[in-house]
């Protein structure tokens, strides 16, 4: 019986590979995320964080290794994994020349959301853009489309939220509320988030655990409160610059 209930990990990614010709994108990365979890994803530009999203998401197909979300393998039920998952990217803003109802109502239809437009006013009301809702999302600012990109993030009710770098350009007021709304999503539910993020003061905020990429491998992981003492590092922030730098120097510090 397919219960989401009765499986305690959101998403499983299992020895998961990804080659660009000579280039190891990414190198038999394994890792899993928790119902109510949220887990970052970081690493300096090129560790291969975006390709695992992509992957993750069914834009990119893996060379080897197995993802599941929930229950489902996406290799063999694509439609059931990525039902129950979504995503938002700077890289990847919704089309500016469609209002903000507009984008909500293309993709609830995508994802073919149950009593659509209920679904939307819902969301117009929870993220507080029901003045916008007919303003095209290219003249809002970078915080009102941060706003509306979260509500198609969460417009199918997903239980898989991959976030990549949801706050960047957000002054810090709106960067604390785009927090408070994703964490609500995370605890109020039965969903789980995948977090990337340069933003090291944020991560240890926002994370209950985090895996640190390097050259497509997992160097490292654990509390990000905790692992920076680990490794002998003051913050965050040092450990993901000796990360960058350095990462054959990090050992356990005892």
């Amino acid at each position: 019986m397919n219960d989401s209930n009765m499986t305690t990990n959101i998403l499983s990614v299992t020895n998961l590979c990804k080659n660009y010709g000579d280039m190891v994108a990414v190198d038999h990365v394994t890792f899993d995320i928790k119902r109510n979890e949220i887990v970052g994803l970081l690493g300096p530009n090129g560790a291969g964080k975006t390709t695992t999203i992509n992957m993750i998401l069914g834009v990119l197909e893996s060379d080897s290794g197995t993802i599941d979300i929930e229950e489902w393998n996406l290799k063999t039920h694509r439609p059931e994994a990525l039902d129950r998952a979504n995503f938002a990217a700077v890289y990847a803003p919704l089309p500016g020349n469609l209002t903000v109802t507009q984008n909500l109502r293309v993709f609830g239809l995508i994802y073919g959301v149950k009593n659509l437009s209920e679904r939307i006013e819902s969301l117009l009301n929870q993220f507080e853009l029901e003045t916008h809702r007919n303003t095209k999302c290219g003249v809002l600012s970078s915080g009102e489309q941060t706003r509306v990109s979260l509500a198609k993030a969460i417009i199918n009710r997903p239980h898989l939220l991959l976030l990549d770098e949801p706050t960047v350009s957000l002054d810090p007021s709106m960067a604390h509320d785009i927090r408070t709304r994703i964490r609500q999503f995370t605890t109020d539910g039965e969903g789980g988030v995948l977090w990337t993020s340069h933003n090291m003061v944020e991560v240890e905020e926002m994370c209950d655990r985090v895996l640190f990429l390097s050259h497509g491998k997992i160097l490292l992981e654990g509390n990000p409160k905790t692992l920076p003492a680990e490794h002998g590092k003051k913050t965050l922030e040092e450990l993901f610059i000796a990360v960058a730098r350095e990462p054959l120097s990090l050992e356990p510090h005892s």
